[in-house]
């Protein structure tokens, strides 16, 4: 069985073929939390992706979380998020 990381991973390069996507688990600095004690993690992505362009923030967050789908329900139980277009990003083109 593949990790959640690499499971968020999957489903993100499915859904918006990204440029560039860095994922932290962060779950274990949040040990002892709520979500974390029922099994959720916490983590944090960088996205870049032209699937971006034209979309505002919240239109950006709801591509992502549609992507992730029901991991949303109980493998994940914070995902914080930056998503870039390709011109937002500060090293486009140097992937």
């Amino acid at each position: 069985m593949s990790s959640r990381v690499e499971q968020i991973r999957e489903r993100l390069q499915g859904a918006l073929a990204p440029l560039h996507l860095e994922i932290i688990d962060e779950s274990a600095s949040h040990a002892g939390h709520a979500g974390a004690m029922a099994g959720g993690g916490h983590f944090h992505a960088t996205i870049v992706s032209a699937a971006f362009d034209g979309k505002s923030l919240v239109q950006r967050h709801q591509m992502v979380y549609s992507a992730l789908g029901d991991m949303m329900h109980n493998e994940i139980h914070a995902f914080s998020m930056k998503a870039l277009t390709p011109s937002e990003h500060p090293t486009t083109g140097n992937f």
